[in-house]
């Protein structure tokens, strides 16, 4: 793809949003009620295309649990509210209810309080009491620290979702966690991210991971690209990564790797321009 000129010694691509983008229909149509968008990740089939992400704002266990009995896979956020306090639900109402001027400052004295072992175990054992398929989420710089708690719990599918996640991370702080060898060590499918280009995309495939989240999350909250300078508009992110999976499939001799758009769906049309 050709390359545009920023300024004086530096250059970029154009890239486009979901919103700058269309479906166009070809020559051949087929009846909705015929079209199967159910997808197999390991020994587990999920109806919808929807993995919901792992937020606070958006999961708790009952309603990963719902979500589940629905054909949809909802990830819990174990590094939130919900494994941090017994009854998180007052919590979740005041901080639905701050003033602006202090949310900042109240949800750090919410989110200070340390994560409990004992409260993973109990939520995901709650999910998987009602028979539909376990997911939980940790950030890498947690991975290390709460992955056996989380495998003994009985998670069927790991996420690892940071910011954004390379396979070769480095701190002179800490020994960073090692994604190939902790996927190749660990006997439940990995999902990682986020990732939005095409090069970093396949070197977090050849880690072993089973899917690549596309992207660096979304929704109201979303503020990494204010903060951090960080965004990726979603349909060229998608169409890079995807790219990336193709190679990868030719590389590896026919592993396949799922490629999932994490933050900017937020609408119906996303979904399908995601998926095309």
């Amino acid at each position: 793809m050709s390359e545009v000129e920023i300024g004086r010694g530096k250059r970029g691509r154009r890239a486009y949003s979901f919103d700058d983008v269309a479906v166009v229909p070809s020559r051949r149509t087929r009846d909705p009620e015929e079209v199967n968008v159910g997808w197999q990740i390991d020994a587990y089939h999920v109806d919808l295309p929807v993995l919901a992400a792992p937020m606070d704002s958006v999961m708790s266990p009952a309603t990963a649990v719902e979500l589940g009995r629905l054909g949809g896979l909802g990830v819990l956020d174990l590094e939130g509210l919900w494994t941090r306090y017994d009854d998180p639900e007052p919590l979740l109402a005041e901080i639905a209810t701050l003033d602006p001027s202090r949310a900042t400052e109240r949800m750090q004295e919410i989110y200070s309080q340390p994560i409990k072992p004992e409260l993973i175990t109990a939520r995901l054992q709650e999910v998987r009491a009602a028979g539909v398929t376990v997911a939980g989420a940790l950030s890498p710089q947690r991975t290390q620290e709460h992955w056996r708690t989380v495998v003994d719990a009985g998670v069927d599918l790991f996420v690892i979702r940071g910011t954004t996640v390379s396979a070769e991370h480095v701190s002179g702080r800490a020994e960073p966690l090692n994604l190939k060898r902790f996927i190749y060590e660990l006997d439940v499918p990995v999902i990682v991210g986020g990732a939005s280009t095409y090069t970093a995309a396949l070197h977090l495939m050849r880690t072993g991971a089973a899917g690549v989240l596309v992207g660096f999350g979304g929704g109201a909250a979303h503020t990494t690209r204010v903060s951090l300078g960080i965004h990726a508009p979603m349909a060229t992110a998608v169409a890079d990564v995807a790219a990336a999976r193709r190679d990868y499939l030719d590389e590896s001799g026919g592993r396949y790797v799922h490629v999932i758009a994490d933050g900017g769906v937020g609408r119906s049309g996303d979904l399908v321009k995601a998926i095309a």
